[in-house]
């Protein structure tokens, strides 16, 4: 017989995530579930939408979460946005660029690879230098989450506009958490995740995309390879203009829960005062685990701020210590991925996990499995808080 809900451990989610998900968002999962096309569920879903424009720094109309996990958003960005032979500039410097570059080449995309070493941004230059034989379309991972980079823009939005082409980003782990204004940026669309910064439950793609996007799906002859991700016909659900047209059944609690998020995220807190949290969090804690003898994968002026990844001290066994931690303290961190796989410790300092109070209880017992003494370690963090 399976064991209860209740009886599930609880747990302080300081992994890549999902993250710690706030008492009210937990509440706001919980209320009565309405029909998907009921007038008191629209008006969530206007706010929502409208919540989610803060968050993106977007004016754009397109804005909305996507039934699925972030994986859903980046099959709905190329399902849109790229058709078979394009030519596509994609950075890769990571996991999550290798799986764009997949699913790139499975839409039929020709695929301009532009790498660097996972652990190090890839120089804007590069990429723009990729463009200047032409392209259809841009695409990089501006929170690299199997290394905690950062992807700088700078230059990306001119080099498309001079060929016409669409600059696409992923921003699953840096939205909410890590400065992005999309509109100033020149981004033309967009996907991320509801289970990092935003501290929901996982099961929605935050998803935004502007005028040159939308005009490019509205130039396809032939119908996208995707029905389910069809934004022309997955608009005509989430826009009130001319009334709202069944397309699925949206998962409603899960909208009850974003909409809650986001009113922590950007409704309690100023979005830059949000973003400057992070920047201290994640400053503090990689003082205190240097203490311990750990060391940040991503250079100076590279990390990414809601995620850090660290080499874990000399002589430690990573997956050892990492599930003793779980199953001792209750307390989850991520290990690495690909090359980095058994040599890196991926620690979330995502929403309600960037204070210091979990991040202190995460260092007390870091330090215990290591057995040395927390104090100094503690005292870092507390010093890294109080600059």
């Amino acid at each position: 017989m399976s064991a209860p809900a209740g009886a599930l451990p609880e747990r302080l989610l300081l992994g890549s995530g999902p993250s710690p998900v706030p008492e009210r968002v937990l509440q706001a999962l919980a209320l009565p579930t309405i029909g998907h096309m009921d007038p008191a569920f629209a008006e969530v879903m206007a706010e929502t939408a409208e919540l989610l424009r803060e968050a993106f720094v977007t004016a754009n109309g397109a804005t909305l979460p996507i039934s699925g996990t972030g994986s859903a958003g980046m099959e709905a960005l190329v399902a849109n946005f790229v058709d078979p032979g394009d030519r596509v500039v994609c950075g890769v410097h990571g996991l999550f660029g290798e799986r764009m570059a997949d699913e790139l080449g499975r839409a039929g995309a020709e695929v301009v690879r532009v790498e660097a070493e996972w652990g190090r941004a890839i120089a804007p230059e590069r990429l723009v230098a990729a463009a200047r034989e032409g392209l259809d379309a841009m695409v990089v991972v501006h929170g690299e989450t199997s290394t905690g980079v950062a992807q700088p823009l700078e230059g990306l939005s001119d080099a498309c506009r001079e060929h016409d082409a669409l600059l696409l980003l992923d921003c699953v782990t840096s939205l909410a958490g890590h400065p992005l204004r999309l509109d100033e940026a020149g981004v033309d669309a967009a996907f991320s995740g509801t289970q990092k910064c935003l501290n929901c439950p996982p099961g929605l793609a935050p998803f935004t995309a502007g005028e040159r996007a939308l005009a490019k799906l509205g130039r396809r002859e032939q119908p996208g390879r995707s029905w389910y991700f069809d934004l022309s016909l997955v608009l005509g659900y989430w826009n009130a203009g001319g009334g709202r047209a069944y397309h699925h059944t949206a998962p409603i609690n899960l909208v009850y829960a974003l909409r809650e998020a986001l009113r922590i995220a950007v409704g309690d807190e100023w979005l830059a005062s949000r973003w400057e949290r992070h920047r201290r969090a994640h400053a503090a804690l990689n003082d205190a685990l240097a203490v311990l003898g750990c060391r940040r994968l991503a250079p100076d002026g590279e990390q990414l701020h809601p995620l850090l990844a660290v080499t874990p001290p000399d002589g430690a066994d990573e997956a050892a210590v990492r599930g003793a931690l779980l199953t001792d303290h209750g307390i989850e961190i991520s290990g690495g991925l690909g090359p980095w796989a058994g040599r890196l410790w991926r620690v979330g300092v995502m929403g309600a996990g960037a204070e210091q109070e979990p991040q202190a209880r995460l260092v007390g017992a870091l330090a215990q499995e290591l057995r040395v003494d927390a104090t100094d370690a503690l005292a870092a963090l507390e010093d890294g808080w109080r600059a």
